[in-house]
């Protein structure tokens, strides 16, 4: 519980911007569309750590070095996320609970699976967040908030170059051979 007195904003509150131009009725709608993406970067970033802690096997270390680097990724898209949605009078989601409400995405949970099956389960995720992002960036464009639209573009590079990287990975060509089949 907060000791704050005073509540500042309330969370869901949207003013918008004076100073960016951004009106609270548009900068509502965009806020919330941010506000999922952030939520989903979230809830994947702990999916993919989990992964990231718990890969074993003849492929570890590269996944393993993959894995963390796509968490680094995740979450600097996610502070971005989250700066741009107060920049717009915003106020960002926060805290696990949070984030898995407004999440379109939902966390596996705490089980270790496989490490194709983990990889899978984050490609997946990825894919979700890939066609969300795409409707943001077209409802930022619609909007007039070409800002956010750029900076949802540049993170959507980075997200569909990780989601590229577990396709490779979950190809069916690999030099560690499966001892059922031998």
């Amino acid at each position: 519980m907060s000791t704050q007195e005073t509540v500042r904003q309330q969370y869901g509150d949207v003013e918008g911007s004076e100073a960016l131009r951004v009106d609270a009725d548009k900068a509502e709608q965009i806020v919330d569309a941010l506000n999922t993406d952030l939520a989903n970067a979230y809830v994947l970033y702990h999916q993919i750590k989990k992964h990231h802690w718990n890969v074993e096997g003849a492929e570890f270390n590269d996944i393993h070095v993959f894995l963390g680097e796509a968490a680094e990724t995740l979450e600097a898209g996610a502070d971005e996320i989250a700066e741009r949605a107060q920049a717009l009078g915003g106020v960002p989601t926060a805290g696990p609970a949070n984030h898995e409400e407004h999440a379109t995405i939902e966390f596996e949970g705490e089980d270790v699976h496989d490490v194709r099956t983990s990889l899978a389960s984050d490609m997946a995720a990825y894919g979700e967040i890939i066609e969300g992002m795409r409707e943001h960036i077209q409802l930022a464009a619609n909007l007039g908030d070409p800002t956010t639209e750029h900076l949802l573009k540049e993170n959507l590079i980075e997200i569909e170059e990780d989601a590229h990287h577990l396709e490779h990975y979950l190809e069916d060509d690999t030099l560690v051979l499966d001892s059922a089949t031998q």
